[in-house]
């Protein structure tokens, strides 16, 4: 079982998991909200260079080579970073949606991935990991934290929003209402919730993600899943859903030397 700790810095609270322990790396709350990751990445590591992007909603991941010839890397639009080096840190900015982080106990490098509803549908998840196995990464090296975001029966969304969706793990068309949102019922611990609204559901979005990547082969042991919910924690967590105020938090990890994992 994979354990979520709440850390301090100057008495301003933060999360991390058990599961990237050997990475330098945060779930930060609305308390940070007035710092950029600029800063962050020095609560994390006195030396990392800090990386971001535009967020889209898409599923266009990034490396820093990449983004670094621009004047401003955080106008490029993308939804997902990958490292390159050690000491990068990469950062992704979320309220309701989900931020995902990834790191590879293999060679040391990681992922930061903005997940929200249409990102996931274009399975933005996989195609980070993609872009770590191109750089080297086994699947079974893969360690996945996903952050608090908004809990699936609190995430109201129309049916023609969960199938599509929900296309990206069942087979069928997001158009055959019927077929998908059938098909997304029969799965274990299924995503998808009931709602008194004719014509909307209840949709568990990182229940979606996790799926992927079982799909991809990952293991239920390689992933943990954050047990706090944006919406019902208004404390701790900016929600659009619950405020509609544009502010969200940041989470971040930083890479590590790939020699630090040889056996």
């Amino acid at each position: 079982m994979h354990i979520w700790h709440w850390r301090t810095w100057n008495e301003l609270p933060y999360l991390t998991c058990s599961l990237l322990e050997s990475w330098s790396h945060g779930f930060f709350t609305q308390q940070f909200w007035s710092r950029s990751p600029a800063e962050l990445t020095h609560v994390l590591h006195a030396t990392a260079q800090s990386y971001r992007v535009k967020q889209v909603h898409g599923n266009t991941v990034l490396l820093p080579s990449e983004i670094a010839a621009t004047p401003s890397h955080e106008s490029v639009p993308a939804d997902g970073l990958v490292t390159e080096q050690p000491d990068q840190a990469v950062w992704a900015c979320s309220a309701d949606c989900t931020p995902v982080l990834i790191a590879d106990v293999g060679t040391g490098q990681v992922a930061a991935v903005h997940a929200g509803w249409r990102g996931t549908a274009l399975k933005i998840v996989p195609a980070a990991i993609a872009r770590l196995r191109a750089q080297g990464s086994q699947l079974k090296d893969l360690r996945i934290a996903m952050g608090p975001a908004i809990a699936g029966e609190r995430y109201q969304v129309s049916e023609h929003v969960a199938a599509e969706v929900g296309s990206s793990i069942v087979a069928g068309n997001a158009a055959d209402l019927a077929t998908v949102l059938d098909a997304m019922h029969q799965l274990p611990n299924t995503p998808l919730l009931p709602d008194p609204q004719p014509g909307r559901v209840r949709l568990d979005v990182r229940r979606v993600n996790a799926l992927q990547l079982e799909q991809l082969g990952i293991s239920a042991e390689q992933v943990a899943i954050a047990p706090h919910c944006t919406y019902q924690d208004a404390d701790y967590f900016f929600s659009y859903r619950r405020s509609r105020e544009k502010k969200a938090q940041w989470s971040g990890i930083v890479s590590r030397s790939e020699r630090l994992f040889a056996p």
